[in-house]
């Protein structure tokens, strides 16, 4: 009977041995980000949806390398007008897009989406290798991810 109860022992060792409790309890998977866009007048800081110079139903988003439209998302609420991609990085690939409004050229958007996922502190999210915007003045908000494109 001891016997069985020391096998029985080791065998349960060598059970949970093998047995790995994942430290960050439950994994976290973190989409892409988009890329968002406010546009305003580079001399008064206006937002050019707001004053009327830009109109949402004159947005254009082309894909450079097929000529292709790319859906987008432009929010409009409580004065906050922002065009969003929401599209890059979903899977491996680099990109370049126009973006157009009344048949003007804004700015031309370059992302290596020759992306990687990354883990760090249990979470899983996408690394980009380069981000461009060519053709227009820009800055970053690093807080909330909005482009702010200059508009002279």
């Amino acid at each position: 009977m001891k016997q069985i109860l020391n096998l029985l022992s080791i065998f349960s060792i060598i059970l949970f041995q093998n047995c790995n409790l994942n430290d960050c309890g439950q994994a976290c998977f973190t989409p892409p980000n988009s890329f968002q866009f406010e546009f305003v007048d580079a001399t008064t800081n206006e937002n050019l949806f707001i004053n009327n110079t830009f109109n949402k139903n004159e947005i254009q988003v082309i894909n450079l390398t097929d000529n292709k439209n790319i859906d987008f998302t432009f929010i409009d609420e409580n004065d906050y007008n922002i065009l969003s991609i929401n599209s890059i990085s979903w899977q491996t690939e680099t990109v370049e897009y126009s973006l157009k409004i009344a048949d003007k050229d804004i700015l031309t958007l370059y992302v290596d989406a020759d992306a990687k996922r990354v883990n760090e502190n249990c979470c899983s999210f996408t690394h980009f290798e380069e981000i461009r915007i060519e053709n227009s003045n820009y800055t970053f908000d690093n807080t909330n991810g909005i482009y702010t494109i200059l508009i002279d």
